[in-house]
């Protein structure tokens, strides 16, 4: 099993570039943007933004010219050491074919963002080898309650060395958040749980399940041999809707050699529900043999932990109890 080439562990003083490969910065208000910004010089970070990182077309996002022009130039920039996107959306699959992953590989930074950016993460971590990182979006940082989590697992994941052994947050969110900051809603995590039990490591691939899913085919899909695929979905999934891309997933070629399946938290607009899934996992013959667990701290509720994409992943199910615990 092979890891993905690791850039520099992230200190003290580094310079993170934000830009906005899939929607543009400006849908986010002035203020949670100063807040995000924030928030990261108080872990120690400076903060640049691209140059385009607030252009804004009819799709609020911008051109692909600038979009991969920010890109490249946040990966050339000696200054900067990581790289934190805006926010999510819908397009950065339009940039796939436009990159220059010989420069991008030999200046490897740490990229991090999730929800749309999975098509450019995994790009990358298939054209190049350089792991990437879903996690947090430059917004998630404006976040004022129930922050916490996904702020300890980033620094964790991105500051300090050795294997982090994943533990479930005490609470979690599904609200608008970024809407109304006073008025938040929690609920207590019951923690995850295991759809099918056992044992597996394997190097992490995957996020968002309908991102992904647009890599199928192309030269930017990464290999699913030795790995343990990580899944999620937002509010526009349903059940129905997940059973189908889900099973997309399964039809790929190297699917028989995937190890582990771990579905992320999903948001109460989808109607999702534990039987629901439990049905779906049942049907599929493909995962009858692999520990599938379900519920975790990532993908579209908060809060989230970062993962590695291309970096190891070692889970654990065995009489009602899950461990997960990622290495890069």
């Amino acid at each position: 099993m092979m890891m993905g080439k690791q850039a520099p562990k992230l200190k003290a003083g580094d310079e993170i570039r934000i830009l906005s490969p899939s929607r543009s910065l400006s849908i986010v208000s002035e203020e949670n943007r100063l807040i995000a910004q924030d928030r990261l010089e108080t872990l120690g970070f400076k903060v640049s933004f691209s140059q385009h990182v607030l252009e804004n077309d009819d799709f609020a996002s911008s051109s692909i010219e600038s979009r991969v022009a920010d890109l490249h130039e946040a990966f050339v920039d000696p200054k900067v050491k990581g790289i934190l996107t805006s926010i999510g959306g819908y397009n950065a699959n339009q940039l796939l074919a436009h990159l220059d992953y010989d420069l991008i590989g030999a200046h490897p930074k740490r990229l991090c963002g999730y929800s749309d950016i999975t098509a450019l993460s995994h790009a990358i971590y298939a054209r190049t080898g350089l792991i990437t990182y879903a996690g947090p979006h430059f917004l998630t940082f404006a976040m004022l309650r129930g922050y916490e989590y996904t702020t300890t697992y980033f620094q964790r994941l991105m500051l300090e060395e050795g294997s982090i052994q994943i533990q479930s947050s005490p609470e979690w969110s599904d609200d608008a958040w970024y809407l109304d900051q006073d008025q938040r809603s929690f609920h207590r995590n019951a923690g995850p749980y295991a759809i099918h039990e056992g044992e597996a490591e394997g190097t992490i691939v995957g996020g968002n399940l309908c991102t992904l899913n647009l890599l199928q085919g192309t030269p930017y899909m990464p290999s699913l041999k030795g790995t343990i695929v990580f899944v999620e979905d937002d509010y526009e999934s349903s059940p129905a809707t997940f059973d189908r891309d889900l099973q997309s997933l399964l039809h790929q070629p190297e699917f028989d050699q995937v190890k582990g399946i771990i579905i992320g938290r999903f948001q109460k607009a989808s109607h999702m529900t534990e039987e629901l899934l439990r049905q779906i996992i049942r049907s599929k013959r493909e995962l009858t043999s692999i520990p599938v667990i379900a519920d975790v701290d990532f993908g579209h509720t908060t809060p989230q932990f970062t993962y590695p994409i291309g970096g190891k992943v070692l889970i654990r199910a065995r009489n009602g109890r899950v461990g997960i615990e990622i290495c890069e």
